[in-house]
């Protein structure tokens, strides 16, 4: 990563990142910050190879930092609000060798970091972006086993599947950067070009169509402190972007809000709008183009492809409501369950190889084996590619609860439930949500002559689990629908249970 920044970004006073109340980052600066970062690594003893896992508040810092851990080190950005129990499964996943965190920050991450023996630095920053300090609040000599990541490795991340436990994806440097062109290049930037961050910057999303591709691209970013949609049309008008990428549920709300705000929207026009992570409603598609008066973009990616797989056109070219547009980056086919490559129109698995699709998950044979057919990665979702080659997606083969673009695995909060004295039995599963796509429902059978209240169950699941997985709605059952071989059904349990009003979301 960081040979590509000193070959390929530009030296310049042209600014790369911006954020509101704060001073910003050149190019020319991000070169000679990254230097002192890397001296200041050497220092610390960080090494290439060293995991070293980020908890910071998102914004600019965490945007700079991850950018110089990809080129020192092993970068590992964690979302501050897991659970300590969370932080200490992931850090000890990871590998982690050392914590970086904001200590003003109310996270449970130094708490778990301790706890495992892992050297834990502070950051604290200046008013300038890219000027930050980094001390050591313990040192420690870490329990974890040495880590044996692919050559080149930059980024870890987690992506949950139908395991209890999430799946550790290793990105190389070339990945990221070559699906930052793609990206790129599916949306024609140049340097004119300038984007609006309110993406998570510990998510696939943020860190690679945005953040990556803002830098490959040589344009502005202006990074938030995460998505408010009270303040993005100040941000619109004050910064002035050309475009920005989020969720469905994110477009929703700024679309909410777009009827106070149609001088702001009209004085400063959007080049393009982009969405990703999620099902787009068509409704609400058609209705941001007409407010925006510009096409929105709507792309399917995954963090096993380092983000971008299909991407619909700009114009002139077509852009079909309802697919989730043409290959923009790895090969993409659909597969039968015994392996062969569908004709066109046919339903099955879509797969993908390329340079940006992994190999192989880290630590995770039997992952490995599942997810692998000869030179192609399966993808877990099934769809069908039509006759103009354009991908629908037309199911989910996984049990993911996709809850506004957050990835969760039901059978994690089953597993922490589980736990629960009470409990006899408990399957959680996705319901649909107007608001998120999916909410998560968890169906209970208690012990005999045992109960437990509602609010004892969400007090239980705040202390192991992220908010964002906690169940939506408990429903108390005598008994939950069970296969031919006794495992319980977790597909159709919400139609079962009476969650699904299909009439809803025609």
């Amino acid at each position: 990563m960081y040979e590509f920044i000193k070959n390929n970004v530009e030296t310049s006073d042209k600014i790369f990142l911006d954020a509101p109340n704060r001073i910003p980052l050149s190019f020319n600066e991000l070169h000679q910050k990254l230097e002192k970062v890397r001296n200041n690594f050497d220092n610390l003893s960080i090494n290439r190879s060293d995991p070293v896992a980020i908890v910071l508040p998102n914004g600019p810092d965490l945007g700079f930092l991850f950018i110089a851990c990809s080129c020192f080190a092993i970068s590992a950005p964690l979302n501050p609000n897991y659970s300590k129990n969370e932080f200490k499964f992931y850090l000890s996943d990871l590998k982690a060798k050392f914590l970086i965190v904001d200590p003003d920050l109310k996270t449970e991450a130094s708490k778990a970091a301790f706890e495992l023996g892992i050297t834990v630095i502070n950051l604290s920053f200046e008013q300038n972006i890219g000027s930050l300090k980094l001390t050591k609040n313990n040192e420690s000599s870490p329990i974890t086993t040495i880590s044996n990541y692919e050559k080149d490795t930059s980024l870890l991340l987690h992506t949950s599947g139908t395991t209890s436990k999430p799946k550790l994806v290793q990105l190389s440097s070339n990945n990221l950067i070559k699906s930052s062109r793609n990206i790129g290049k599916t949306l024609y930037l140049n340097e004119e070009d300038s984007c609006l961050n309110i993406m998570p910057l510990f998510h696939i999303h943020g860190l690679v169509a945005v953040l990556l591709t803002s830098l490959v691209y040589n344009i502005k970013l202006v990074c938030t402190s995460g998505f408010n949609a009270l303040n993005f049309y100040k941000f619109l008008q004050d910064f002035k972007p050309s475009w920005y990428s989020g969720v469905p549920t994110m477009h929703q709300a700024i679309l909410q809000r777009s009827k106070n705000n149609q001088d702001i929207i009209k004085n400063n026009p959007l080049r393009f709008i982009r969405s990703s992570s999620a099902p787009m409603p068509k409704p609400v598609l058609l209705e941001i183009e007409k407010t925006f008066n510009c096409p929105v973009i709507e792309a399917y990616g995954m963090t096993e492809a380092s983000h971008q797989i299909a991407s619909n056109p700009l114009p002139p070219k077509i852009r079909k409501n309802g697919t989730v547009g043409l290959k923009a980056g790895p090969e993409v086919e659909i597969m039968d369950e015994t392996g062969n490559i569908l004709q066109r129109n046919k339903i099955g698995e879509i797969v993908i190889k390329g340079e940006t699709v992994i190999k192989k998950y880290a630590n995770n044979e039997t992952a490995n084996l599942s997810s692998f057919f000869d030179s192609w990665f399966k993808t877990g979702d099934l769809g069908l590619i039509d006759k103009d080659g354009y991908i629908k997606i037309t199911g989910r083969i996984k049990e993911i609860i996709n809850k506004g673009g957050e990835k969760i695995s039901p059978k994690e909060i089953d597993d922490v439930l589980q736990e629960i004295d009470v409990i006899e039995q408990v399957v959680c599963f996705p319901f649909k949500s107007k608001k998120y796509g999916e909410e998560i429902g968890c169906a209970i059978v208690l012990k005999e002559k045992m109960s437990i209240s509602e609010k004892e169950l969400i007090e239980y699941a705040s202390q192991n689990l992220a908010k964002f997985k906690i169940p939506d709605k408990f429903i108390f059952c005598n008994e939950i629908p069970k296969g031919p071989t006794g495992k319980l059904q977790r597909i159709g349990l919400s139609k079962t249970l009476g969650l699904d009003d299909e009439q809803l979301y025609d």
